[in-house]
């Protein structure tokens, strides 16, 4: 049996996302928009807890949000 091989990014440490491309990331799997690679990129990444941290931020604003237009609609 052979072991599969590795491709060089995989066998390299990545290293941590700046916070930019976390809020980026987010961003676009929120609209459902990232690419394959980002993807593959974003589940390399050492630690979950920006991605965690920054997509609970984006859920409050997104309903923070709605509530304003609802009451501006509503009277």
């Amino acid at each position: 049996m052979s072991q599969p091989t590795k491709t060089p990014s995989e066998s390299q440490p990545t290293q941590p996302a700046s916070l930019w491309q976390v809020i980026k990331s987010v961003s676009a799997s929120m609209f459902g928009v990232q690419s394959s690679k980002n993807h593959h990129s974003d589940f390399q990444q050492p630690s979950f807890v920006p991605y965690l941290i920054v997509g609970i931020g984006f859920v409050l604003l997104f309903i923070t949000a709605l509530v304003i237009v609802v009451n501006l609609v509503l009277p």
